[in-house]
């Protein structure tokens, strides 16, 4: 193709864009030039034409650390969907006749999020489209956020308190709040006889709680708080299984969103929602991410599970 053709400089233009959204995406020449599998010097010289064309820096360049400078910021969010867009126009175009036969999906959510609120739509999304390679990354809270941001997963699911200014929150469904204790215990009893079991009443016994840097720990401590209270944690364990078999053996009790209890548990349940707030389940990317066909499909799916 002759180098007077525009033909040629939309084909350049492209690569160009390509280089540059995979150094962004991959944090660095090097790796980006993997992905790409071109040489580091290839990827260069393709931003450096990016840059000649557009008569802008694009990057800050402080040793091995590449920083987006503003007009870096604006390319990106404008080359994402563009590059995004042509390189998965095959499965697009599958997906727009309702056809997936290929193709990846990776889900980020914590153990909880896993075990009870996405069996169903995994089920679905499976059971409709065995090609499509499904991987759950058991991850919450910072690893979570760290991922999305990389682009190593296309969403998560899960529980957010406080939403960055980079994450759209989506809420999805919510469950109640619940005390669980031993069947034999005197707060199972007192609420047995009738009588209301108060947040006091929880503050005397030592609680069972997930790791601290997980927001049910941040939601007791608030509403414990707010009431002038305090509260001692006897053990931190991680995963609402292993909190329910621990109190199930009496070493303490636990507040819980009730939708880990099947009602196979020997244990008593007591209603804490005059206290607690729901414990919401919801949506979480990142602004501006170009959601493949895979995603899509299966966020619609998880949205008709949980019907708003």
């Amino acid at each position: 193709m002759s180098e007077d053709s525009p033909l040629y400089y939309k084909n350049n233009r492209l690569k160009q864009l390509r280089a540059f959204y995979q150094v962004v995406r991959c944090g660095s020449i090097s790796k980006a030039a993997e992905k790409l599998y071109l040489s580091q010097p290839s990827v260069s010289l393709q931003i450096q034409a990016l840059e000649r064309e557009l008569a802008v820096i694009l990057f800050e360049r402080r040793g091995p650390h590449l920083k987006l400078t503003p007009e870096g910021e604006a390319l990106y969010k404008l080359s994402e969907p563009l590059v995004e867009g042509i390189d998965k126009l095959q499965e697009n175009f599958a997906a727009h006749f309702g056809r997936l036969e290929s193709g990846e999906l990776n889900i980020g959510a914590g153990e909880s999020t896993i075990l009870y609120v996405l069996p169903e739509p995994v089920r679905r999304f499976v059971a409709a489209y065995p090609r499509v390679h499904l991987k759950l990354h058991n991850v919450t809270g910072r690893d979570g956020l760290k991922m999305l941001r990389a682009d190593e997963i296309d969403f998560a699911v899960g529980s957010m308190l406080e939403v960055p200014e980079d994450i759209e929150y989506t809420p999805v469904v919510s469950f109640d709040p619940m005390l669980i204790t031993p069947l034999d215990h005197p707060l199972a009893e007192k609420a047995a006889s009738g009588r209301e079991v108060t947040l006091e009443d929880v503050s005397h016994y030592g609680l069972i709680l997930p790791p601290a840097h997980l927001s049910t720990w941040r939601i007791v401590k608030y509403v414990f708080q707010q009431h002038n209270l305090t509260f001692s944690v006897t053990l931190e364990a991680g995963g609402w299984e292993v909190i329910k078999k621990y109190v199930e053996l009496g070493m303490g009790i636990s507040i819980v969103t009730d939708i880990c209890l099947t009602g196979g548990e020997r244990l008593a349940r007591i209603p804490l929602s005059r206290y607690f707030p729901k414990r919401g389940y919801g949506l979480v990317v990142r602004k501006g991410r170009f959601q493949s066909p895979q995603a899509r499909r299966f966020i619609d799916m998880l949205q008709e599970v949980y019907p708003q």
